[in-house]
């Protein structure tokens, strides 16, 4: 019996914890990782082995050196790309011209925003602009186009191409041709000046688009001054305070936040501009149809199609929550009852709560960090066959102390990969939940073997007390499952080339495994198997899980509608130029697709960050939701821990990464081919209600 099936089966004979005596608990190792204190290490002469095991990352001197290394072996495989004969062996050279690249450029991304040390992040910021120099001077190399167009235009050797290899050479012609590689020298050179502009205007956009806005203190009543910042004689605004209860603090975040800012105002209209110019330049009717192309939706009159059909659906639905809202809003401020866009998340928050009573802090003591790694590593175990075992860092391998190692391991194939896990809060760490790739898997031709993933989770916990472990709320929980399933997909992606590794695929698609993983936290069967007590050992109650599943359906389709509206705005925006400002086409889309009324003298597109890394692509979101939502009901519901489907939806959908269409890869997993109304359906019946929740509730 193979280590992973003795962990089964002894989970089958008991639970997770092992008591020896009354309040103290044992820990697997995974969990006992993520629930004891680190210790400082003690040995001064152990020898640094540098960030992620690269050595010469053992000081921010060694930047210059990995880049330059890159740089050099750059040179020899554009030379290789350029002057062999045409076939597999020039998808190949382009692929580890891609990967020495992406080596250094994809860590030094990471280490820029997460590393304490500002002299790390100094020197990763300037390798990232010095590789980036060099992509876009190879995005615009003739010859080494040639050599690819070469390749794709004889039909002799295309057709002796396999499918991986075939699509990852038409992905490297696709970002020569959106450089404009195939114009002439004086429209070529137009296109590289507005990559140059673009990449200015997006830094600019998205320094701006979370930045403060101040107010003179002597504007707003007194008595909400302890709301805010203080500035002096100014009051700062940094958010919208939608979790307010205070309806006017609410409502002075919202005018104060949104309000327009002239400088950052022309910096997206000319932005979109930009962006729409550089799109016809090289052949495409709009920066929408070339953000599109090789997603599912494959255009945007599709997008389109789908968010109008999907508001349709919703739209008895979404009158209903927005008259409970005003409800709400009448009960706790009879003199102001008029439902504004700064009430939706708070009253929606609050009628949750009201009818189904999941107060974080009662879920809490049950969601112990560890405990939650105990179940992720045993639902990986079930489905997949694989582990995740806890490994300690070499000296100078991570960045903090507290962050911890895992190795990914199969029962019978080995090592997958490394997660490291950056969990825990610290000073001037990112306030953000998500997934970095280091580095992405590939065959390498040169040693026969696999080149192993690496990948960092970075989340933002409480760190555990003397007394007790980091203990979550059902919020963070989601968030932990729904990170780990970017990372497994990085991890069980086994494509040849590292150009399509794990999550380097359509961003409609990306967010598929993530989405997915929701369901499994918050299915019981699998939460009864780590949810228990810190203290006591007491399972979590299955009405509880029940309840915060069904609070979820509360004002689920107002929700959903918000989201939609945000998504037709990012559309109309990357579509043709419509001669209006954007604070005019916001106007109208909020009238059309949300409801609620505008608010003069805001600008709520300018905090629209998503716009930079999500340009046209704002839908996937939902898309993804609903992909992931069919792929749960047909394959996953009726057992969520069946071995068969795991591995079923491992080889149809994660193991192929960027490597195949992604609607191929949805129709593998389903077995038919789904429409724009099936995801539409899929979305819509996620908020029919359970009346299970409800027997439950009134039977306890």
């Amino acid at each position: 019996m193979s280590a992973c099936k003795s962990l089964l089966h002894f989970v089958k004979h008991r639970s997770l914890w092992t008591h020896v005596r009354r309040n103290v608990t044992t820990w697997s190792p995974v969990g006992a990782a993520f629930n004891a204190k680190r210790h400082k290490r003690l040995n001064v002469l152990e020898k640094n082995v540098g960030l992620f095991g690269v050595p010469e990352l053992s000081c921010p001197a060694g930047f210059q050196a990995a880049t330059e290394t890159a740089l050099k072996d750059s040179q020899r495989l554009v030379e290789r790309a350029c002057s062999g004969p045409p076939g597999v062996q020039t998808v190949e050279s382009f692929d580890q011209l891609s990967d020495a690249l992406c080596k250094v450029a994809d860590l030094a991304d990471f280490v820029k925003v997460a590393h304490p040390d500002p002299a790390f992040r100094e020197a990763a910021e300037k390798a990232c602009i010095e590789i980036g120099t060099v992509v876009e001077k190879l995005n615009t190399n003739v010859d080494l186009c040639k050599s690819l167009k070469i390749l794709l235009d004889n039909p002799e050797i295309v057709a002796q191409l396999d499918p991986d290899t075939r699509r990852v050479a038409e992905l490297f012609l696709f970002d020569f041709e959106i450089s404009g590689i195939h114009l002439d020298d004086k429209l070529r050179k137009e296109a590289v000046a507005l990559h140059v502009k673009l990449l200015d205007l997006n830094n600019e956009f998205l320094f701006g688009s979370h930045q403060p806005n101040r107010i003179a203190r002597s504007a707003i009543p007194e008595h909400l001054h302890v709301h805010f910042a203080d500035e002096g004689s100014f009051i700062q605004v940094g958010g919208l305070h939608a979790d307010s209860p205070d309806d006017l603090v609410r409502e002075i975040a919202y005018r104060i936040f949104l309000y327009p800012n002239a400088d950052l105002m022309a910096c997206l209209e000319e932005l979109l501009k930009c962006r729409y110019k550089l799109a016809t330049l090289v052949g495409y009717e709009s920066y929408g149809h070339r953000a599109l192309k090789g997603t599912m939706a494959k255009t945007p009159e599709t997008v389109m199609s789908f968010l109008q059909l999907l508001t349709d659906k919703l739209s008895d639905r979404t009158a209903k929550d927005f008259t409970m809202l005003t409800n709400m809003k009448k009960k706790l401020n009879p003199q102001n009852s008029e439902l504004m866009p700064w009430d939706h998340p708070y009253l929606s928050g609050v009628l949750r709560a009201e009818r189904y009573n999941i107060e974080p802090s009662l879920y809490s003591p049950y969601l112990s960090l560890g405990a939650c790694m105990e179940g992720l590593n045993h639902l990986f175990c079930e489905l997949y066959g694989v582990s995740l075992v806890s490994e300690d860092a070499g000296a100078g391998e991570v960045w903090s102390e507290d962050v911890r190692k895992l190795a990914v391991v199969h029962e019978t194939e080995g090592l997958m990969g490394h997660i490291y896990c950056d969990f825990f809060q610290r000073k001037d760490k990112p306030h953000q939940d998500c997934h970095f790739t280091i580095r992405g898997g590939r065959q390498c031709q040169e040693t026969g073997r696999y080149q192993l993933p690496v990948v960092v989770l970075m989340l933002s916990l409480p760190h555990p007390t003397k007394g007790a472990p980091t203990l979550l709320t059902p919020g963070m929980m989601e968030n932990l499952f729904h990170e780990m399933g970017h990372a497994m997909h990085s991890m069980l992606g086994r494509t040849r080339y590292q150009h399509v590794t794990g999550t380097r695929c359509a961003t409609d698609f990306a967010e598929v495994p993530s989405i997915l993983m929701e369901y499994f936290a918050t299915d019981y069967r699998v939460v009864s198997r780590f949810a228990r007590h810190y203290e006591t050992g007491q399972p979590l109650p299955e009405t509880m899980v029940a309840r915060l599943c069904e609070s979820k359906k509360v004002c689920g389709a107002a929700d959903t509608q918000l989201q939609i509206f945000y998504a037709v705005l990012d559309q109309l925006y990357h579509s043709r130029p419509q001669n209006r400002s954007t604070t005019d086409i916001l106007k109208e889309t909020q009238q059309k697709f949300y409801g609620l009324p505008y608010a003069p003298n805001t600008a709520w597109q300018l905090r629209f960050s998503h716009l930079i890394g999500y340009g046209a692509k704002y839908y996937s979101y939902l898309m993804s939701r609903a992909v992931a939502s069919m792929v749960w009901k047909q394959c996953f519901v009726q057992d969520p821990l069946n071995r068969d489907m795991g591995e079923r939806y491992r080889r149809q959908m994660l193991a192929h990464g960027g490597a195949k269409e992604p609607m191929l890869m949805v129709e593998g997993m389903l077995q038919r081919q789904p429409t724009m109304e099936d995801f539409v359906d899929a979305l819509v019946s996620e908020l029919n209600p359970n009346f299970e929740t409800f027997i439950m509730d009134s039977e306890s």
